[in-house]
Parts: C-alpha cells; structure tokens; sequence
C-alpha cells in the first residue's frame, strides 16, 4: 500500500506541478512594453517570405504580403523557386509597390531560401514570416520592444487559427483541434518565459531576429551543415535551430503574448492535419534530443551582451529549468492515456482523494484553452474531441519517434518533391548516388570529391567544409546542401 500511494503521489506531483505553476506564470506574464521613444521603428525591419507561391495559394499570399506592407517595414523579400518566379514578380508589379523583392532557389528547401534572402537584408532587424499568415498593423512596434535591450536575440508573438468562414462540420473538428495546438503552443511559451526566460521553439510562421546574428559566418556555416544522429545532414526544423543557437550564444528570448501582437494563420481543416501532427512530432523529438543530451546547453549558463545602452557589459544568462522539465522533458515523459491510467489505477479510492484527484484531471483537459472558449462559447461542445485526440496522440508521437530520418510535410503540392534534401544521408555512397542522378556536372570537382573522403563513413569533415574557397571561385558551393539542391553563391 505504501509502495502504491508513493507511486500515486510521485506521478501526481510530476504531472500536475507542472500545470499549476504554469498557469499561474501564464496569469503573471506581461509582455515587454513599447518605449515612447523607440530606438528601433519600421524602418529598421526587412521582413523575410519564403514560399512556393502555388497557384493555389495566390491570392491567400498576396493577401499575406498586403498585411505586412501595411505595417511598413523597410522592406520585404519573398523567396520562391525558380520556377514559379515570373508568377511571384507578376504578383507584385500588380500590387504597385517598390518595397518588394523577389529571389529564388532551384529547390523549394525553406533553409535554403531563408539562406538565399539573409545577405540581401540592410536592416538590423530581420523577421521570417510564413506566407499564410495575417498581421496587425501593430505587430512591429512590439516585436521590437525587446530588442532595444541588446541581450535579446530573437523575439516570438502568440499565434491564433483564422476561423474558416463557412465551415462544414469536419472543417469545424479539424479546425478546432488546430485551434487547440496553437493554444497549448501559446500557453507553454508565456509561461516558460515568464519562469526561466525559455521558450520551446521560436515558430518560423513568424519571429524577429538581430540580422547581425544570421549574418554570422559561424551561424550560417551551422544552418547548413546541421546533422542528425551523425549519420544525416538536416534541411527541415528551421526555427528549432535558430532557436537553440540562440540559447547556446547566450542571446536571450522574448515571448510578446499581447493582442496587438497576435498572429493569424492557417492550419489544414481535413485529415491532412494529421500529417503536420507527424511532422510538428518529429521536429519535436529531433529538437528537444538534440537539446537535453547533445548540445545540452539548456543544463547549463552561457554568456551574453547585457545592456540597455553603453557601456557594453557581459553578462551570465540563465539556464532553462523549468522550461526543461515543462517542455523538453514531455517529449519522453508525456503519454497522456497511459498518465490518466497510471493516476487513476494508483489512485487511493478513499472519497476525500479520488474525487479532488479527478476534477484536477477534468480542469486540466480545458484550462488552457479558457480564452478561447469565451471567443467562441459554441467550442465547448468539442471539448471531448480534443480529450480523446490527446490520448490518440500518443500514438502519432510513437510512430514519430520511429520515423524520425523522415521530413516530408505531405500537406502542400510540390513541397516534397525534392523531400531527399532535407535529410540527406552522408555516406560517400548515398553523396555520390544523389550528385551522379541530379547534377553530373559536379561530381569531377576536386573538392567535392576531397569532402567526400573525410570522417566516418565518408562524412563530410567540418574542416574541409566549402567555406575555404573564396566567395568569388567560379566553382565554389555555398555548401554542401546548397550543392545538393543545385544552388551556387
């Protein structure tokens, strides 16, 4: 009996202490004010646009760069593929504007296309957005608010799902429980920033980040060569990346949970949500690994610039506790049916125990989503659907946590034609196999073929990385991911 209620009470403590504080942080989060005078204002601001720009998609994103001009950056720079650049250019001639650039990639890789876009940024602010996104008009002045303090590195906002106009009644579940992650999502960045100064991932769909950070030799020589389990080079999870540079150079993060602030986007409304869930679950997995037990920076202090004007100073930044045991450590620990079960099955069944027990486990089912429900009474209703979507969950986080060398979206025509890129093998073989079927010309170069000998199973070999070829040599890649996709500096 004592084995059994220690038991009980260890699993109730680990669950449920986690929800508490949480909730309570959530209440206490203010987001960083918008100085009177500002030094940083619209103009320090080139906002950043991949995107396939599908036909499909046409008017959703001239829709999307409308509502960022509207907010007056200095600049904005969409990143297409070649192929569907003449519709990109078309597009913007017809919106009358001289603020719009359009680039573009051989491969439509989000990496590569950020990557393409960041030398042409003149502003010391640059934020990405996704091309399905809806801004306010106030968005910027308090994205930049943080980053008047130099010690802030890259700023995040909270997300909303923009309703379906007519919904049918499958496009109501699916949306609702699209609207249920961005909520949980929103929660759990508020309150780990409020406890520990962390946030999970800063989400590309849209973030601000010091230009200067990205322009970094050292950042983008990491961007592009970023490897999994030492046996792939990775090209997908993005923003998982910057964010975790942020953390290990000591740059801190600001969450701006605030109305004015609040982003608008699109999630699918049919059962090809379950493939974003897939993918949002392997990133997750592949990051937060990465995080506790190979980088482990979030263990540990690192050191930064600290100062709201000179003299410069270096300051100790903060290690991630709580945002480690809240968030990291769920990607292990959180199974939702088997923790209901484990609680209830040691549960003591004395009334003045089990029945308290429960209605902390009905309270926790919706006390996120609080805001929400008082939007949008008529939600209530789906309440059981979300409960039994998060037990079901766990079994796309199992298959997710088997199938992690995969990175297709499997949501979006033409993103995952050339899905082999975001997950490459290296092996002299598996490079040699991909170069010889896609670009034949580049298999005699010297280099390539020096790269191609270095480390374990022929592994590229960080010291022979393309970086020493000047910038100028008519055959020098980029990388070796950008060599893979067919791009040349």
């Amino acid at each position: 009996m004592l084995v059994e209620h220690t038991i009980f009470f260890l699993l109730l403590a680990y669950r449920y202490l986690r929800l508490i504080v949480n909730v309570v942080a959530f209440i206490l989060l203010r987001p960083i004010a918008v100085p009177e005078n500002p030094l940083l204002t619209s103009k320090d601001v080139t906002v950043v646009v991949p995107s396939l720009a599908l036909d499909q998609d046409r008017d959703e994103f001239k829709e999307t760069v409308h509502g960022i001009l509207a907010t007056n950056p200095l600049e904005v720079i969409l990143v297409t593929i070649d192929e569907n650049v003449e519709r990109v250019k078309l597009m913007v001639e017809s919106m009358k504007t001289t603020k719009v650039r359009v680039l573009s990639v051989s491969q439509p890789n989000k990496r590569r296309q950020m990557v393409r876009a960041i030398p042409e940024v003149r502003t010391s602010v640059t934020i990405f957005a996704d091309d399905d996104v809806k801004w306010p008009k106030t968005i910027l002045p308090w994205m930049l608010a943080p980053l008047e303090d130099e010690a802030y590195g890259g700023v995040g906002t909270n997300q909303r799902l923009r309703r379906a106009a007519d919904p049918s009644l499958s496009q109501r579940v699916w949306g609702f429980l699209g609207a249920m992650y961005l909520l949980r999502r929103n929660f759990d960045c508020a309150a780990c920033s409020y406890m520990d100064g962390g946030v999970p991932c800063l989400s590309g769909r849209t973030v601000a980040y010091r230009t200067k950070i990205l322009s970094d030799t050292a950042f983008t020589d990491g961007f592009t060569h970023e490897e999994w389990n030492s046996e792939y080079q990775l090209n997908a999870d993005d923003d998982n990346f910057i964010t975790r540079w942020l953390v290990s150079h000591g740059h801190r993060i600001a969450f701006q949970y605030h109305r004015e602030a609040e982003v608008e986007t699109t999630l699918e409304d049919n059962p090809k949500f379950l493939r974003q869930c897939l993918r949002w679950s392997r990133s997750n997995w592949r990051s937060n690994i990465t995080s506790m037990f190979i980088e482990r920076h979030i263990w540990r202090s690192a050191w930064g610039v600290h100062t709201m004007s000179p003299p410069r100073k270096l300051t100790k930044n903060r290690q991630q506790p709580w945002s480690t045991y809240a968030v990291h450590l769920t990607t292990l620990t959180h199974w939702a049916l088997l923790w209901d079960i484990g609680l209830l099955y040691y549960c003591p069944k004395e009334a003045w125990i089990f029945w308290p027990v429960a209605a902390l486990m009905a309270i926790s089912k919706w006390i996120k989503f609080v805001g929400h429900f008082l939007r949008h009474p008529v939600d209530v209703l789906l309440l059981p659907v979300s409960v039994i979507f998060g037990y079901l969950h766990g079994l796309i986080k199992l298959y997710a946590a088997c199938t992690l060398h995969v990175t297709a979206w499997g949501t979006r025509e033409g993103a995952d034609a050339n899905d082999a890129y975001r997950m490459i093998h290296l092996t002299q073989t598996g490079l040699n196999e991909v170069l010889e079927s896609k670009f034949p010309q580049y298999v005699s170069l010297p280099l390539l073929q020096e790269q191609l000998q270095y480390g374990k199973h022929g592994a590229v070999h960080p010291s022979s990385r393309p970086a020493r070829v000047p910038r100028d040599h008519p055959e020098r890649p980029e990388t070796m991911a950008l060599i893979l996709s067919g791009e040349k500096w």
